[in-house]
């Protein structure tokens, strides 16, 4: 499932394609949707912003158009009149007189006004948005103090987006290794000190995802691990997705498990359980 930092790249594109244009069309593959197409005739796209994994593009009519890709969706850019060459099924698309934003795959679609955004299920419960510029980590180490979240695993709290938005199965891993807690710890486990680091490497992680698209290695390791021959998807990251392999700080192997129904990797000796 794509996380806040590819959901944050797939609206950076958008928005140079589309944003400010009138719309000539606004097509919906999904049938329930269809009747709301003529709304947007002439409509114009005033803003498109990603919330924690969902999607959000507004039109000067005071509709919004809310997708969320869950395991499958994909966004592609591309000139007025050219289709990507893919097997998917098209869900959605935004076509202006030269580009169009088309959405695949997607099952979770939505047309919102003004009210519908604020009670929106899924918007309503997001905690502070991991890629939002003014988030501090400040206020991350004092979420971790919260009642709500204390009692909970980090491993699990961690993909809650209630408690940050944007956070999914990679970043979680590579959040609590760059931490060196282990993500059976709780909050209520951690010294001032645990969370603050916790805090710091929940935002250094997911903005470098952003930067470098995906990877959450430093650039400088990452192109070295290139240049010695490893491909793009074995140079990516410190745990994730490399069981059996040796940790990149302290050699040992490292485990995978599942956790809240989910994979997760983790350094035995740089992640003590404490």
């Amino acid at each position: 499932m794509p996380e806040g930092p590819e959901i944050a790249r797939e609206a950076d594109q958008i928005r140079a394609a589309v944003l400010d244009k009138r719309v000539e069309r606004v097509h919906f593959g999904l049938p329930h949707l269809s009747r709301r197409e003529a709304a947007f005739e002439d409509a114009r796209v005033v803003s498109v912003r990603p919330r924690g994994k969902a999607m959000l593009i507004g039109f000067d009519n005071g509709l919004t158009l809310y997708s969320h890709n869950q395991l499958y969706g994909r966004w592609y850019v591309r000139k007025a009149g050219s289709l990507p060459k893919t097997r998917r099924q098209l869900r959605m698309a935004i076509e202006t007189q030269d580009r169009w934003a088309l959405l695949y795959s997607a099952s979770e679609i939505d047309v919102l006004d003004e009210v519908g955004l604020s009670m929106h299920p899924y918007l309503a419960k997001l905690g502070p948005d991991v890629l939002d510029p003014t988030l501090e980590a400040a206020t991350i180490s004092a979420r971790l103090e919260d009642r709500r979240f204390q009692r909970r695993g980090l491993g699990a709290l961690l993909l809650d987006q209630s408690f940050v938005a944007g956070l999914g199965n990679y970043l979680r891993s590579e959040i609590a290794f760059e931490a060196r807690l282990h993500p059976d710890q709780r909050p209520l486990d951690l010294d001032p000190a645990d969370r603050r680091r916790l805090a710091r490497a929940t935002l250094k992680m997911a903005r470098r995802a952003y930067e470098t698209k995906g990877v959450t290695l430093p650039r400088s390791q990452a192109a070295a691990l290139r240049r010695a021959g490893q491909s793009w998807s074995r140079a990516r990251h410190w745990v994730f997705a490399r069981a059996r392999q040796s940790c990149r700080r302290c050699d040992d192997t490292i485990v995978r498990f599942d956790l809240a129904g989910r994979r997760i990797y983790v350094c035995p000796t740089c992640q003590v359980l404490r």
